[in-house]
């Protein structure tokens, strides 16, 4: 049984100086760092054939045009270079200049043909906009184009909703909550039900959506969103927000490591939607192997899960 793991993250230290990254522990910063010896011993104390590598936190997106695509250009150069050295191990998503859309499709596809990027992932909103907005057509129409999925990973929130939401907190709660604790996965279902019920993803049928984390808490959700959204004259989407989900989002186990949330997941999205991940370094490869190895399954739907579907759906 092959395993890939497609939601597993890197920093590379020689931006720091660039560009002001999330605020991160000194510890994760070194496992973030590390493209060889410590990941690797981890991956293979755990079984994991591959992971998928993509850049967390603040980046390319936070620069003005002409710098981030520069930016990112050096970042996912430096990323291609280190990944070399175990071509067999590692695969990656492309870092994007997200404040400029046009330029953004133009690295995506300069990734797929010099470095052979699967696809990329995109932290968050992007200066508060969504992706259902016009500007990130080109980047869009682009990813349908390549067949490279696009990763919505979760982001800082806005100012503002930070402010209404979280600020007055006391002590970590507030921002545990509009991270990892909550926010993070209700903004990221947000983006996807946006690009659903704007009719966005009907318009690019070919597009490829990703999302950790057991599906943000839309399994749970989707017959409730196919009533409160049916598809009438007057909707902008042509299909039931459970058959886009099906047809064009995949969802990884990023991050949740119990049964109930993953049979949801499969009881909604379907096993070919459900891919295994870890969120390395943020969880660890043991909680994810604990997971994959209690699924109660037939040994041929686990290995779907395990690598079989990412295999299929990245080209690996």
């Amino acid at each position: 049984m092959r395993i890939i793991t497609l939601e597993e993250h890197v920093v590379l230290p020689e931006f720091d100086q660039e560009i002001q990254q999330w605020p991160l522990p000194g510890q994760a910063m070194e496992y973030l760092a590390d493209t060889s010896d410590r990941r690797l011993k981890s991956m293979d104390d755990n079984g994991i054939d591959m992971q998928v590598l993509s850049v967390v936190g603040r980046g390319a997106e936070s620069l003005p045009p002409a710098k981030a695509q520069t930016f990112a250009g050096r970042y996912n150069d430096l990323l291609a270079a280190r990944m070399s050295v175990h071509p067999t191990r590692f695969k990656a998503f492309a870092h994007l200049p997200m404040s400029a859309p046009a330029l953004a499709a133009k690295e995506l596809e300069r990734t797929k043909t010099e470095h052979h990027f699967c696809g990329a992932l995109i932290n968050g909103l992007t200066n508060g906009r969504f992706l259902d907005q016009p500007e990130f057509g080109p980047l869009l129409q682009k990813a349908a184009q390549l067949q490279m999925p696009l990763y919505l990973h979760p982001g800082p929130p806005p100012a503002g909703v930070a402010d209404a939401y979280y600020n007055d907190l006391p002590g970590p709660i507030g921002v545990m909550l509009a991270c990892g604790g909550w926010g993070w996965h209700t903004e990221t279902a947000l983006q996807v039900l946006r690009l659903i019920t704007t009719g966005t993803l009907d318009r690019y049928p070919r597009l490829k959506i990703i999302i950790g984390h057991m599906g943000e808490m839309i399994p749970m959700m989707m017959s409730r969103l196919d009533e409160k959204f049916p598809v009438t004259g007057n909707s902008h989407h042509q299909r039931s927000v459970s058959q886009t989900l099906r047809d064009q989002v995949h969802i990884t186990t990023s991050g949740i490591f119990t049964l109930p949330p993953l049979m949801a997941a499969l009881g909604t999205f379907g096993i070919d939607n459900v891919m295994f991940s870890v969120d390395y370094p943020f969880s660890t490869n043991e909680a994810g192997r604990q997971l994959l190895d209690s699924i109660p399954l037939p040994p041929g739907e686990v290995a779907k899960i395990a690598g079989g579907n990412a295999a299929k759906l990245l080209g690996l």
